[in-house]
């Protein structure tokens, strides 16, 4: 139960991220596929299924192959358990550990411990933070902000930034849009697929 990989595949998502990063239309996409544009926008959007034949057709019109197609699409799942052992990479300063696995429209994080504090981050979509445990110091916009225990920072996309704990055994939560998620309006240029 909750193990994602038992589950159907939706395979609109990864014919939408592969026509994006090629920048196609659904119309260019129609056109050297010979289906329509309504289906192709009912099959993006998980509306139809498309036929083998049909998943070869888009393929096609996008340079690749409808296996690739199908190892990219995401799983057809609404519920998936992480549970609390799993996953995590540790570094002798810290653990992370993803909260969310394989390939949504959230990304959810878990940092204990140190954090490279030096690298600066930028997202296009909108992140927020939530501080579990200890205290960190986050540099946003030219300002320096401190958040302790039960606090949270909201940080829009496309704004720099970086984070550093400044306790012991800090343990930070970041849930993120994430970059292949049009959520926002991309005011800033960066991000474009």
């Amino acid at each position: 139960m909750g193990d994602h990989k038992e589950q159907p595949l939706r395979v609109g998502a990864a014919v939408r991220r592969r026509r994006r990063a090629l920048e196609l239309t659904l119309a260019v996409v129609a056109e050297r596929s010979g289906l329509s544009v309504p289906f192709l926008s009912q099959v993006e959007n998980e509306r139809a299924r498309p036929s083998k034949s049909s998943l070869e057709r888009v393929a096609d019109a996008l340079g690749t192959t409808a296996v690739e197609l199908l190892a990219a699409a995401d799983p057809a799942c609404s519920v998936d358990v992480v549970r609390a052992d799993a996953g995590a990479e540790f570094t002798p300063e810290a653990q992370v550990r993803p909260l969310v696995r394989g390939h949504h429209q959230l990304h959810a994080t878990e940092f204990t411990g140190d954090h490279d504090e030096g690298r600066e981050l930028q997202h296009r979509n909108d992140k927020l933070m939530y501080v579990a445990d200890g205290a960190v110091e986050v540099e946003a916009e030219g300002r320096a902000h401190r958040l302790g225990r039960g606090d949270t920072l909201y940080l829009t996309g496309g704004v720099r930034h970086r984070w550093r704990a400044t306790v012991p055994d800090t343990r930070v939560i970041v849930v993120e849009v994430a970059d292949h998620i049009d959520a926002v309006e991309d005011r800033h240029g960066f991000g474009r697929r």
